[in-house]
């Protein structure tokens, strides 16, 4: 082995704690001794990841499932050895509808992230108007825009389908992954392929039915567009805590307070107990409010004082079976602003995800917040839970008394990509690989905000780091 390679890790969420494994793994094999520690502000790992096991349910009190198309999460279970956990979607419960004046509409066949590819389906329902749907097929001969300079997500979808499909279909199935205001946000940093679409097609529609790929992952003998674990996604976390523990050095309850660069090179992390820890690298996976303020010190942070975080809160509703009318026959539904709900979606969780309750039970969860909407925050936990159980009443019938509710706040949890994000971030990247070589940063504020995103991130990084390659972009 060469001589040991101090790597200090900021930040004990999912892309910290991948950090940690493919750092420690690939320094390994390139022959370094890594001693890598992980310093974690608050008192349990795994940042917004937290599954609750109550009363027979599995419940998601952060996320709930990721994209099993992205193979970063399914690669690191396969190495950690938990991939048998692996769990699919219901595939009875295909459908997820979209409310319209108040009334839960099926969503037509051939939606592809919101954009219509089969025509009969999209001109037969009644989410779009029929000027809507005129308007939508102008797609077809409206002149493209060939610039890849950023634009909004919503101005995109205006642009091309009009503000009908946009407000009733897309904003509230693309905005919902961000809890976003779609003409905030960017689209080289959300739905690149959109604009590579219209660039090569002329046409997003044509383009999204000539370019159609399979939604679907197999997964042994199923196939599911999402993924999660038998035992809740706090699997992952837990197996990663089991093989770090012993090989680095994890520290909970211990923030980081400063960088110092040392003319020698290499660096000092000052920590907020008042000890201090020696880095020839650095990877800093904390929102990026916190990362901006242990960086302004050295480089220009304003890309990462641009990214707002929206609050959220998810409420969960548990029933008997026997006191419920209505028939889940789907995975739940989504709501546009223009409904003005307290609720932005629903999961039919239990019928989504059949080891999540027994089948005696019903298990619902219910999402609160959204950039622009976050008045329903303000109320106390029964405060939310009356809001909630209005709206489910209204849209589904039930009336019934809960067995249980569980309220989770999510606060400042919710990264929102500005336009110009993407190439805001790899400025930044590049005075970093300057002024703070060895530093670097990834998580969802940078690069993607699923599951898999940040773990792809980190690995990125470490194998730059075990290539001893700058890394100045992480694409």
């Amino acid at each position: 082995m060469a001589e040991p390679r101090n790597v200090v890790i900021i930040g004990g969420g999912l892309t910290g704690l991948s950090a940690a494994f493919y750092t420690r793994k690939l320094l390994r094999e390139a022959g370094v001794d890594p001693v890598v520690t992980v310093v974690e502000k608050g008192s349990v790992w795994g940042g917004k990841i937290e599954t609750l096991h109550k009363e027979g349910f599995v419940i998601e009190k952060g996320p709930d499932s990721f994209l099993a198309r992205k193979t970063a999460m399914v690669d690191l279970a396969k190495e950690l050895e938990i991939d048998h956990e692996l769990v699919t979607t219901n595939p009875e419960a295909k459908k997820t509808y979209l409310l319209h004046k108040g009334t839960l509409h099926e969503m037509p066949p051939g939606l592809v992230l919101g954009i219509p590819t089969q025509i009969g389906p999209f001109l037969k329902s009644k989410l779009v108007s029929p000027a809507g749907k005129i308007r939508a097929l102008m797609d077809y001969v409206l002149p493209a825009r060939r610039t890849e300079e950023d634009e909004s997500l919503g101005h995109f979808i205006e642009r091309r389908l009009g503000h009908e499909v946009l407000d009733n279909v897309t904003e509230p199935l693309l905005a919902g992954i961000y809890a976003g205001d779609t003409r905030h946000l960017s689209l080289n940093s959300t739905f690149p392929q959109f604009g590579v679409v219209e660039r090569e097609h002329g046409s997003l529609i044509r383009g999204m039915m000539s370019g159609r790929k399979p939604t679907e992952t197999h997964t042994g003998t199923k196939k599911s567009m999402f993924l999660t674990f038998r035992q809740g996604l706090q699997s992952m976390v837990h197996a990663l805590v089991t093989e770090l523990s012993g090989n680095v050095d994890l520290r909970l309850n211990t923030g980081a307070e400063s960088i110092t660069k040392l003319p020698q090179g290499g660096y000092t992390v000052q920590l907020q107990d008042g000890s201090t820890l020696q880095a020839d690298d650095i990877i800093v996976t904390t929102p990026t409010f916190a990362t901006s303020k242990l960086l302004a010190p050295h480089v220009n942070t304003a890309a990462l004082d641009e990214i707002k975080y929206v609050s959220v809160a998810n409420v969960v509703l548990a029933f008997d079976k026997k006191d419920i009318r209505t028939n889940f026959d789907g995975s739940g539904f989504l709501v546009p602003r223009k409904e003005h709900r307290t609720i932005t979606a629903c999961t039919w969780t239990s019928t989504k995800w059949l080891h999540t309750s027994s089948d005696d039970k019903v298990l619902m969860r219910c999402y609160v917040g959204r950039a622009g909407e976050q008045e329903a925050l303000k109320q106390d936990d029964a405060g939310l839970v009356e809001l909630v159980r209005k709206d489910v009443l209204d849209l589904m019938g039930i009336d019934a008394q809960p067995l249980f509710t569980e309220v989770t706040r999510l606060n400042h949890s919710m990264p929102q990509y500005p336009v110009g994000h993407k190439q805001k971030i790899q400025d930044l990247r590049t005075q970093m690989a300057q002024a703070l070589p060895g530093v670097y940063i990834a998580g969802a504020g940078y690069d993607g905000v699923g599951l898999p995103d940040c773990i792809r991130q980190a690995k990125e990084i470490s194998t730059a780091i075990a290539a001893g390659i700058p890394v100045k972009s992480v694409v």
